[in-house]
């Protein structure tokens, strides 16, 4: 089994150009190294869009940029491909599942990263690269456009097979379940694998090279318990290819006294913000779960504060050391199950906290320094996996 790594997603940090990449890095990623791990390398989540991977290529700067991250003792051990544009312009939302995985443009960004990538780690070190669930998933892609997504995924499993031979790099692809997509549960998922990507010719190749990227935020937000995801995937013979340690924001109205309801939502509405889809989902007493395709829709579909009822669960990723916060929780707890989950029933070696959030939190979440409130997080998970 490869060496566990630990990394944060540096996709918090904007940045149009891999210049403004690199200087973030110097900015944040070096404070960080310097609260959480002064005397080691500390390991990173990379996020380049499109823009910036391609320019570094043509710029002929990879390899300065590997020697730079192995001088700052940085290892990018992992690349967040999900997002292929600009993650922090003033609306986000519906457009980072653009481009589609059977659109060309997402395929050839993805064989980018995967160059750059294995030019950037150390001889023997495998990487992983975390890409959307095809598509949003609202109206339903039509069977063509699914099984063209197939296609090129599985045309991506045959370069990294060929990069693995020619090279020695093990290198995989992880798609990514998010709720309101293709598949944004471990069932929804497990179908798609077995109608579009395992064909009887080429399967255990795309079991190789085609993983899943388990976001314990986005399977809380949809209620799968943690051991039934990776039990799921484990019985269906899919990799876990890396976990993305992340919290949602939870507020149980039918546990809070009727008088405290109201001040329960009003902190809940803080978190209605414009840059980022927030999709919710509220379960009743009785189990049934509604899902809203994001904050404010669930808001005004409860119009009335002080008669709040329900579980809710929020896409809104919170700082991961946070177990509550005034009336509201978060499902830090399912961060616990699923690393215990994934000991026993996966053997995924690549973990990275992503709060990606960090900017648009409610201030009093938010740290004077952005370097401390990570390496808090770091520092959080690291001690978990020690004591678990």
């Amino acid at each position: 089994m490869a060496t566990q790594r630990i990394g944060y997603c540096t996709n918090v940090h904007a940045g149009a150009t891999w210049q403004q990449t690199q200087a973030n890095l110097q900015r944040h990623a070096l404070a960080v190294r310097a609260k959480f791990a002064p005397d080691r390398q500390m390991g990173i989540g990379l996020w380049l869009s499109a823009q910036s991977a391609e320019a570094l290529v043509q710029d002929q700067g990879v390899p300065a940029f590997a020697q730079w991250l192995a001088d700052n003792g940085l290892l990018p051990f992992t690349m967040n491909g999900f997002p292929y544009g600009d993650f922090h312009q003033t609306e986000v939302k519906y457009k980072v599942y653009e481009p589609t995985w059977w659109q060309p443009a997402r395929l050839s960004y993805t064989q980018i990263l995967v160059d750059i990538l294995h030019q950037l780690l150390p001889p023997g070190e495998e990487g992983s690269i975390s890409t959307l669930p095809i598509a949003w998933g609202h109206p339903r892609p039509s069977p063509e456009q699914l099984a063209a997504a197939g296609r090129q995924l599985r045309q991506l499993a045959t370069y990294l097979a060929e990069h693995e031979e020619r090279t020695g790099r093990l290198i995989y692809i992880c798609l990514e379940p998010e709720p309101g997509c293709v598949f944004d549960t471990t069932r929804g998922a497990v179908n798609y694998f077995r109608e579009y990507l395992l064909d009887d010719a080429d399967a255990d190749r795309v079991r190789r090279y085609v993983r899943i990227c388990h976001d314990v935020c986005h399977s809380a937000v949809m209620f799968e318990p943690q051991r039934e995801v990776f039990t799921k995937l484990s019985e269906a013979g899919i990799e876990v290819g890396k976990i993305q340690v992340s919290a949602a924001v939870v507020v149980d109205f039918d546990a809070l006294p009727p008088a405290e309801r109201a001040s329960a939502w009003q902190q809940l509405s803080a978190f209605d913000e414009r840059r980022y889809l927030h999709q919710t989902s509220v379960r009743e007493e009785t189990g049934k779960t509604h899902f809203h395709v994001d904050l404010p829709d669930a808001l005004n579909a409860h119009p009335q504060a002080a008669l709040a009822r329900g579980q809710w669960r929020v896409h809104f990723h919170v700082p991961v050391y946070l177990a509550e916060f005034g009336k509201l929780q978060t499902s830090q707890a399912e961060i616990v199950a699923a690393l215990n989950a994934a000991r026993e029933h996966a053997r995924v070696s690549h973990y990275e906290v992503e709060t990606y959030a960090w900017n648009v939190l409610p201030v009093e979440l938010q740290q004077a320094e952005l370097a401390a409130g990570i390496a808090r997080e770091m520092q959080w998970f690291e001690e978990l996996v020690k004591s678990s």
